[in-house]
């Protein structure tokens, strides 16, 4: 389809998955908006678990959102039209637009490929025809030669609506030469006309060091190298679970958080709130987990299984006498489910009519009666008592519902939603983002605080990290060069 949107475009294509394609755009989204211009993100094709649910309820990757954010603009499903969420065996949730269309195997996803590429490029064309930019984020790396026919989020995309690309290489990671030099030269010869410039990443030292080899790859490929960014953390939301693996172990206020790393963990970026204040890590099923102060049991894309693979754990048992002992147990999502006396699943989760029994720990059931999930933010009050929700009574928790299955309880924590135990010590609610609520998160952690015995230390004010980000991207930049490849295409 003919291409007609009046917006600038530029594509960020990557070497590889992780290498900061998702930061780069949100920088970019914040220097152009810090311009002037109404700037919007775009990826085509997004395969991801954590997601993030717009104001008209449409599910989009969590990056596309925090670029948005970024932009200053709010997050819509045009921004990230096809989002591929993993389930196992080689089958994804397709969402398309923002709604779930089905479970798709690998080969049935690829035989619809040219329909998913025509629902990305009239999203693209809407935003081009209501921003005056678009920073579009390719998906993996640029130069995967075996999926080039069905590659929607790439070099293709860029060459179907005209747009320059610039390549991102992860230094962190070594090769960074030969990874920019290769990509360049796997792709398609009408392809690398696009290419206008590199951006080198994540770089730990000394950047003059690398200007023989900037100058050979320069020489080589007559692209020019943009900018060397340093590497430094910032207080974003995560992408992906590859995201788990370089996290910090910080320490904060002393409290040590365990959150179970389920096979098929989703939203993690639900606790990043969390690790800016306290201790917070990622326990595998196969790993010690220790005597947290807090055990927080994630959202999951597939309740059924990782809830089976809880039950075979030594976490399953673990966490109950943890409970015993008055540790806080929060279960968000998947995890709240999980927390309950059963899950009744007539084949929507795990492909076949079968009931689990949860943890326990909460008297609650759930049902996965219909393939329908709920996508939608609220607001709600705080309704429960006991220790950690009672001095909260009366006021607004916000966040947003993804879930598949209904729950019944007897004694919810926020007005319908959720669950609290009788010592008020276990909380399950569905409510990703609760711990983007200040008084919640200080609430639990004052409790785990008094409990050990230490003292508790209020929230820190925290500086804008999109103004730090892009501050940081736009020094490290040739700025006049990426505004010329962006404004003259």
């Amino acid at each position: 389809m003919p291409f007609s949107g009046h917006a600038r475009l530029i594509t960020v294509l990557g070497t590889q998955s992780h290498a900061g394609k998702s930061t780069i755009v949100a920088a970019l989204c914040r220097i152009l908006k810090n311009m002037g211009y109404r700037v919007a993100p775009f990826k085509a094709q997004n395969m991801s678990l954590n997601s993030w649910i717009t104001a008209d309820g449409k599910e989009i990757g969590m990056a596309q959102a925090v670029q948005a954010f970024a932009a200053g603009v709010e997050p819509s499903a045009d921004m990230n039209p096809v989002l591929l969420k993993p389930k196992g065996d080689m089958t994804s949730q397709v969402i398309v637009l923002g709604r779930p269309l089905g479970d798709r195997k690998v080969g049935e996803y690829y035989g619809g490929v040219d329909e998913m590429m025509r629902s990305a490029l009239g999203a693209l064309e809407r935003l081009a025809n209501d921003y005056d930019v678009i920073v579009i984020e390719g998906a993996g790396g640029a130069a995967e030669i075996n999926l080039y026919d069905r590659d929607i989020a790439n070099s293709r995309l860029a060459r179907a609506v005209g747009s320059p690309i610039v390549i991102v290489g992860d230094i962190e990671r070594g090769g960074v030469f030969a990874s920019l030099y290769g990509t360049y030269m796997l792709l398609p010869e009408d392809d690398k006309k696009l290419v206008k410039g590199f951006i080198i990443n994540k770089f730990r030292g000394d950047a003059s060091l690398l200007k023989g080899g900037i100058e050979e790859l320069e020489r080589l490929t007559g692209v020019p190298v943009l900018g060397v960014i340093p590497y430094k953390r910032f207080s974003l939301p995560s992408e992906d679970s590859v995201s788990i693996d370089d996290k910090a172990d910080g320490a904060g206020c002393g409290v040590d958080v365990a959150v179970i790393r389920l096979p098929f963990i989703s939203n993690f970026t639900d606790f990043e709130p969390l690790e800016r204040l306290a201790r917070v890590r990622y326990v595998a099923l196969d790993e010690e987990l220790g005597a947290p102060d807090i055990v927080i049991l994630p959202g999951t894309k597939n309740t059924v299984s990782d809830l089976k693979a809880l039950r075979s754990s030594p976490h399953f048992e673990g966490i109950k006498r943890l409970a015993t002992m008055g540790t806080p147990i929060i279960g968000i999502c998947g995890g709240y489910q999980m927390l309950g006396q059963k899950v009744i699943d007539s084949g929507i989760e795990g492909g076949k009519a079968e009931t689990i029994k949860g943890m326990g720990l909460l008297p609650v059931t759930t049902t996965f009666g219909q393939y329908e999930k709920l996508t939608r933010q609220v607001s709600k009050k705080v309704t429960a008592g006991g220790p950690i929700l009672g001095p909260l009574k009366g006021t607004t928790v916000r966040g947003y519902e993804i879930h598949m299955g209904m729950s019944v309880s007897g004694s919810p924590a926020f007005e319908d939603d959720g669950c609290v135990s009788d010592s008020g010590t276990v909380i399950g609610t569905y409510l990703h983002g609760l711990f983007e609520n200040v008084q919640f998160t200080q609430a639990l952690l004052r409790f785990a605080c008094e409990k050990k015995g230490i003292p508790y230390n209020h929230v820190p004010t925290l500086k804008d990290p999109y103004d730090e980000l892009a501050s940081h991207v736009q020094a490290s930049l040739d700025m006049h060069r990426l505004l010329s490849i962006i404004l003259e295409n």
